[in-house]
């Protein structure tokens, strides 16, 4: 390891090598850190070379193409916005641009990658899945809805975890199973992760079945336990998930999740009611309140944005967005949080509050 600290100034002699290797063919990958990430290769569309720019969001990547002819510009005017910190792999060498200065190691690469667009995808829902898959009858092609929303939530599920390590994830009012089975792939066959993954379902007879199934395919790891939300006797837990549970069962998972200070929760309301049958009709919004189908949605928007702001409160950084088209379901709004233990500010919980007249919540 080499660091380099004298002469011409270190974002300035990152962005030389950064120019010259991409002059001479010895290029191999940048990456550059922050929120979101941004990793970047070399691609050659219609036989043009193009830095391909791929932003790793939370739950999902954005990738974006510029000519190479750009690409040191872009970068130079990324670190315009104070950014100090980088990483350029070549076949030579590997730069490392930090606060301190510029250091230089050994390559961990020694031949350039292939400059393809298109590279292979890897599917997570592969001939691996096949088992499971079968034995829910996913497979069927009446049920296409479901493997993409089971495919969708994978994908999601393996961008939030990428950093978060767990050790144990629960899914409650799992149902027969679908998202279970897919977050049990995903660990023990894709990632080759040794997770404990508890499906929790009130029907026993549901019960009986996914773990008839989980044994059947040798799904270690993997179990299936009878009981409510609120009540089924878990130990603590890193992940906890709850997918278009009923009303104020999503609000109980979002509870044991912060109770048992689970580092991931992820939830996808179903149907809202107890916002809707308490609250006032403040102005301006009375007017358009008056019709059903308005009140219905605003209580269900309302409803999510206290859930959000209750997970806020108790130490989350939150995102809400569609997780699925609504063209597969109408309840398609994901709620995820990530625990970073400092608090938010309760004074926003209780402004929203008193603005709709809510009194009495299920996460109080």
């Amino acid at each position: 390891m080499t660091v380099h600290t004298v002469g011409v100034m270190p974002k300035a002699r990152f962005l030389s090598k950064f120019a010259d290797s991409l002059a001479d063919g010895t290029f191999v990958r940048l990456v550059l850190p922050g929120d979101p990430k941004i990793t970047a290769r070399l691609v050659e569309l219609k036989g043009v070379p193009h830095l391909s720019l791929t932003f790793h969001h939370a739950t999902k990547d954005v990738t974006k193409n510029i000519p190479i002819s750009e690409a040191v510009g872009w970068v130079e005017k990324h670190f315009a916005g104070g950014v100090c910190s980088a990483l350029l792999g070549t076949t030579q060498r590997d730069w490392q641009l930090t606060p301190k200065g510029l250091v230089s190691h050994r390559p961990a690469v020694t031949t350039a990658p292939p400059r393809s667009h298109d590279q292979p995808k890897q599917m997570l829902l592969d001939d691996s899945a096949r088992d499971w898959l079968d034995g829910l009858g996913v497979s069927r092609p009446a049920m296409a809805d479901k493997r993409r929303q089971i495919e969708r939530y994978m994908e999601i599920l393996s961008h939030l975890l990428k950093e978060t390590p767990v050790e144990r994830l629960a899914d409650m009012g799992c149902g027969k199973g679908y998202l279970t089975f897919g977050a049990w792939h995903l660990f023990h066959r894709i990632w080759q992760k040794p997770v404990r993954i508890t499906g929790v379902e009130a029907r026993p007879e549901l019960v009986e079945a996914a773990n008839k199934l989980a044994r059947k395919i040798g799904a270690v790891g993997l179990e299936f336990v009878a009981g409510t939300i609120q009540s089924v006797a878990l130990p603590p837990l890193d992940a906890l998930i709850a997918l278009h549970a009923c009303d104020t069962a999503t609000d109980d998972a979002i509870r044991r999740g912060i109770e048992s200070k689970a580092k991931l929760i992820v939830v996808a309301p179903c149907c809202h009611k107890e916002v809707r049958r308490q609250w006032s009709h403040p102005e301006p919004l009375g007017a358009v309140l008056q019709h059903g189908i308005m009140e219905e949605r605003l209580a269900e928007w309302a409803t999510d944005g206290l859930r959000a702001l209750h997970l806020e409160a108790a130490g989350y950084r939150t995102k809400l967005f569609e997780f699925v088209s609504g063209d597969h379901t109408p309840k398609n709004l994901m709620l995820a949080a990530i625990r970073t233990g400092k608090p938010g500010k309760p004074g926003q919980l209780i402004r929203f509050r008193e603005f709709f007249g809510i009194k009495h919540h299920a996460l109080d």
